[in-house]
């Protein structure tokens, strides 16, 4: 049970022990510092500890969010202030200067300069150790300094809908417009709902996922009753994935494992609906899986472009464009904001098409519309961006040449080259021979007849262009393309090698390797946004990296007939399946894991 220590002389009518208990706090008092250190040193080790001030005035989940969140070690409100477990010897080890530190006062909050806590705050913000701060918003905390004020604090905290205000703070700060208006207005009594009955987020991202396995199973029958109740249930199933983020942020039950469900599930249901739509025309007589391959390849080189661009200007200095001073300016006019976000075919947005056009259309018509809507929707992003990136004069550091340097999954065989090589290539040459090296292999691969060695030369070369594309750090001002391209040309290739077999089960196969694969590098990219690092180096050898993979899968196209072609790729989807899986669980479920929280709409 996590501890809570109240400091200083108890104030007469105070409700604050029962907050702090209805929060969950073993509650003890302490009357001055050498009291506060005696009773954290006696509180339980891998509990969590909380100094409040007596006096403190605000609202119960005003002391909620500061105190309770797990995402951030120290965490603080005006007069209080929490450590988790890794971070209590910081917080007493501020307690030995807090006598001597003056506070200083700043903004509309109420900060004492003889509270304990907000001495400590100031003592840890002095030695540079980051103490997260919640957006309380119109939620009071405050500790005030004589009882005119104590009864101005009351009464403001009586004039402000605390259960109001939690609700709304419950939906994501910045979503799309299917989401904001046909969705969100209703979940959030749903997650409300679940939240006072003791469901957790990660038992509705279950039900979530179960909803949508059942939509692609009625997909999979290929009737229009079946269709219409896909797309039903992929609503349904959309609704509880939006209800399970405004649960975890309604009670602020963040997890490793809710991370890691949330940041995987929803990939997992979308492309597992495009099996059964496959599944579904192939019941009718309409073979449409290398759409479905083609549209689950799209989505997820669109999701390596928004990954690496973020990752690349992470901590950017000195970042200024004109294109990204026009873009706010337009985010500052309502209609355009909505417009934009729509145009990028967000998550909502899609799934909603994709629900309409099931059951109205056919398979194959789902997957032009959705193709072609993904295709502008990327070409919109990804052209706006490369104008940010060429027109902005930034330092790009370290850890974004990193991150970019995971995401590309640069395997052995690149990797020897690129040491060899030691210099690389300079500036816009990087991802033009990315590029150029992917399109290769790509064009080989679906231009000559099956079987032939054509692929295997072009693999050979994308090798070589791969271990010139990432030879020097990627610190280029369109490095962050170099990953996107690597996606597209390892996923085009196993698309067009299996679409050139011509055999029963052979795209099929594909899908099932690429949706490995593709999980793979789902996984690196929220290691790295939870500042985990990217997956263990021999996970990627063993796998062979994004560039032996490319060469392995060309080679056996060479050698097999295109029913061993087939088999052979079926076997490496289980193998690359059971590596990634198998890691990845044993990494998410870790105390190390780091639990990553979204608060914008993916794409």
């Amino acid at each position: 049970m996590p501890t809570a220590i109240v400091t200083g002389q108890p104030v007469p009518g105070s409700s604050l022990e029962g907050d702090l208990r209805s929060l969950g706090f073993d509650v003890h008092m302490a009357a001055d510092t050498a009291e506060a250190r005696e009773l954290i040193a006696a509180a339980p080790e891998d509990g969590r500890v909380a100094l409040v001030d007596a006096r403190f005035v605000g609202h119960p989940h005003a002391l909620r969010l500061g105190l309770t969140d797990p995402r951030f070690p120290l965490a603080a409100v005006p007069g209080a202030v929490t450590a988790q477990s890794g971070a209590r010897q910081t917080l007493y080890r501020a307690l030995a200067g807090a006598d001597d530190t003056q506070d200083e006062t700043g903004g509309g909050t109420a900060v004492a300069v003889d509270s304990l806590p907000d001495r400590l705050v100031t003592a840890l913000d002095a030695d540079g150790t980051p103490v997260h701060r919640p957006e309380l918003g119109s939620l009071v905390a405050a500790v005030p300094a004589d009882p005119q004020a104590r009864n101005e604090a009351r009464q403001a905290v009586l004039a402000v809908d605390e259960e109001d205000v939690r609700l709304k703070s419950a939906v994501k700060s910045r979503d799309g417009f299917f989401t904001t208006f046909c969705i969100s207005p209703y979940s959030r009594y749903l997650a409300r709902w679940c939240a006072r009955r003791g469901f957790t987020p990660n038992q509705i991202t279950t039900a979530s996922l179960l909803t949508a396995l059942i939509a692609a199973a009625c997909a999979a029958t290929g009737t229009r009753p079946g269709f219409i109740a896909a797309g039903l249930l992929l609503i349904a199933s959309f609704v509880l994935d939006c209800t399970d983020g405004q649960v975890a942020r309604y009670s602020l039950q963040y997890s490793t494992l809710g991370a890691w469900l949330d940041a995987t599930f929803d990939r997992a249901k979308e492309y597992a609906y495009y099996a059964g739509l496959a599944l579904g025309a192939a019941r009718g007589g309409d073979d449409v899986w290398a759409l479905a391959l083609g549209a689950m390849i799209l989505q997820t080189c669109r999701h390596v472009v928004d990954f690496s661009f973020n990752e690349a200007n992470h901590d950017a200095t000195a970042n200024t464009s004109p294109t990204a001073a026009l873009s706010d300016k337009l985010d500052s006019v309502g209609w355009t904001v909505w417009v934009r976000r729509m145009i990028v075919l967000p998550i909502g947005e899609r799934w909603a098409m994709i629900a309409v056009l099931t059951a109205v259309t056919t398979p194959r018509i789902t997957f032009y519309v959705l193709l072609i809507g993904c295709a502008l929707a990327a070409t919109y992003t990804t052209a706006g961006r490369v104008l940010r990136s060429l027109t902005r004069k930034a330092r790009r550091t370290d850890r974004a040449a990193r991150a970019l340097a995971d995401l590309a999954d640069t395997g052995p065989l690149a990797g020897a080259l690129g040491r060899v090589l030691k210099r690389g290539l300079p500036g816009l040459a990087v991802p033009a021979v990315a590029f150029l090296g992917g399109a290769a292999v790509v064009a080989c691969s679906a231009l000559t007849g099956f079987g032939s060695w054509l692929p295997v030369v072009g693999a050979v070369v994308y090798v070589l262009t791969s271990a010139l594309a990432t030879a020097r750090p990627l610190k280029g001002s369109l490095d962050w393309l170099v990953p996107p391209f690597f996606r597209a040309a390892e996923y085009g290739t196993v698309l067009a090698l299996a679409a050139r077999a011509d055999v029963q089960g052979a795209l099929p196969a594909a899908f099932g390797l690429v949706a490995a694969v593709a999980y793979h590098h789902y996984d690196t990219v929220y290691r790295i946004r939870g500042d985990a690092g990217a997956p263990p180096a021999w996970l990627v050898r063993a796998i062979g990296g994004q560039e032996g993979r490319t060469l392995l899968v060309t080679v056996l196209a060479a050698l097999l007939t295109a029913s061993q072609f087939t088999v052979a790729l079926t076997v490496i989807a289980v193998c690359v399946a059971l590596l990634v899986l198998v890691e990845s669980i044993r990494f998410w479920v870790s105390a190390g894991a780091p639990a990553v929280h979204d608060e914008g709409e993916t794409a």
